[in-house]
């Protein structure tokens, strides 16, 4: 199969608008003509190789940026939110969509939004007597939701935020900076024994951190702190411009970019990336180089897309002992099921059955694509006899050409096609026939139920 013609028309006119060129200059300064440029802006022709080598040669672009981030997520975002009975049996073809997603990715956007609102409104039915006498029962858009999309359509990178972390983090460690910020802001902290991760009290300047959770943990929430604290005006723009529909959203968002400064501070962006190709992507190093957990080094090395400075492309996710989702983000092809839990034959499922060890897999998925994936269990004890203790799995991982690049790659067979396991995003969308632990039936494919005849599956997927 031929490899899949670039459009790129959204990102040539942001490329474009960014540096104030009209669409004649453009045109010249890529030698090409002002009609093949309109083509290719409006999707109705391919980005030529010879376009994409002058974008490299006369602004410096990134082109790995043409072909990643938001198109590819909505493509997947639509294609399982049509999967939804809702629809009927015929889904627009894949071409279709990615057109969508090309051209009018606001429409798209609103379609999901609308889908959502749809589902929120089938569950809210469902539990209708919880509802009633209930101020404020009325539909509403899952604030989670909202944010959970904000963070995963920035690709999980947000650029002002990230180099303000970097810029505070200094030459120096994250914890020399968030001690000598306390002290310039007049500001006591005090480790207790106490259930409460973190209180600030303003009154009286007094910043209290748990001493009962991890080395790592606790520098995360001063810093944390540090980020409500300083970098208040840089949030609040941010928030501006995302224009979250509640007042629940926004306050969520702002705990999350909280969190983001707080993880970009420990892990700061150049620094980390130089240690991360050093170690080539060893996570236990990375850890203890930077004093973090293997989940703070594995959610951030997913976040490594700065413009002409961009990392591994990673997917990250977290799950929890039901196989609920519970964090996910991808830079990669590979998009996460919106709805239920991963695919039972991805290996972060197992990861539970071997705490404290990295589980590798090779996975292909069903568009053909190959992955390297790690999993691996992480505890949260609560820090006493009677605390509840937390427990998850991740899973990191990357497409197979960048393989070479992680030490968990050495030893393997990349080149046998029987080493790679097939895995899928959700069953509703899953196209694999034969598929031994298939929940429900593919929504786009036709059934067949024979029955006096039962093979793997109570029917037969054409």
């Amino acid at each position: 199969m031929g490899a899949r013609k670039l459009y790129a028309g959204a990102k040539l006119r942001e490329l474009r608008t960014r540096l104030g060129l009209t669409q004649r200059s453009f045109a010249e300064k890529l030698g090409i003509s002002l009609p093949y440029l309109n083509q290719m802006e409006n999707n109705h022709r391919p980005v030529s190789a010879a376009v994409v080598l002058a974008l490299a040669h006369e602004f410096g672009f990134d082109v790995t940026e043409l072909s990643t981030g938001e198109a590819e997520r909505l493509v997947s975002d639509m294609r399982e939110a049509l999967a939804d009975p809702v629809f009927g049996e015929e889904a627009p073809a894949l071409a279709d969509l990615r057109l969508v997603a090309s051209n009018a990715p606001a429409l798209a956007r609103a379609f999901l939004g609308l889908h959502r609102a749809y589902v929120q409104a089938q569950e809210r039915l469902a539990s209708l007597d919880e509802a009633l006498g209930q101020d404020g029962a009325g539909l509403r858009l899952s604030p989670w939701e909202e944010v959970r999309d904000f963070f995963h359509y920035c690709d999980n990178y947000i650029d002002a935020v990230d180099r303000a972390a970097e810029r505070f983090a200094g030459a120096g460690d994250a914890q020399s900076a968030a001690l000598a910020q306390l002290e310039k802001l007049g500001i006591t902290l005090r480790i207790e024994d106490s259930d409460t991760l973190r209180s600030y009290d303003a009154e009286t300047r007094v910043l209290r951190i748990s001493g009962r959770v991890a080395t790592s943990t606790r520098l995360f929430q001063l810093l944390h702190q540090i980020a409500l604290l300083t970098q208040e005006p840089l949030i609040e723009a941010t928030l501006d411009l995302a224009r979250f529909s509640s007042d629940a959203a926004r306050a969520i968002a702002k705990t999350g970019l909280a969190n983001y400064f707080a993880g970009a501070a420990l892990l700061p962006y150049e620094r980390f990336l130089n240690a991360a190709r050093e170690t080539r992507h060893d996570l236990e190093r990375l850890a203890g180089l930077f004093g973090a957990s293997i989940e703070q080094v594995a959610h951030r090395l997913s976040t490594l897309q700065r413009p002409g400075a961009k990392g591994v492309p990673f997917f990250f996710v977290r799950v929890d002992q039901a196989g609920t989702i519970t964090k996910r983000h991808s830079a990669t092809r590979l998009q996460f099921a919106r709805y239920g839990g991963a695919c039972p034959l991805w290996n972060v499922h197992q990861a539970f059955e071997t705490p404290g060890r990295f589980l590798r897999q090779l996975a292909e998925t069903p568009d053909g694509v190959r992955y390297l994936c790690l999993a691996r269990a992480v505890t949260k004890p609560g820090g006493s006899f009677r605390a509840p203790v937390q427990r998850y799995a991740i899973g990191l991982g990357c497409e197979i050409r960048h393989a070479g690049a992680l030490v968990y790659a050495d030893d393997m067979d990349l080149s046998r096609r029987a080493a790679f396991e097939p895995i899928g995003i959700s069953c509703r969308i899953c196209e694999r026939p034969d598929c031994h632990q298939r929940s429900v039936p593919p929504l786009e494919r036709r059934l067949t139920i024979d029955p006096n005849c039962r093979a793997l599956l109570p029917y037969r997927v054409q």
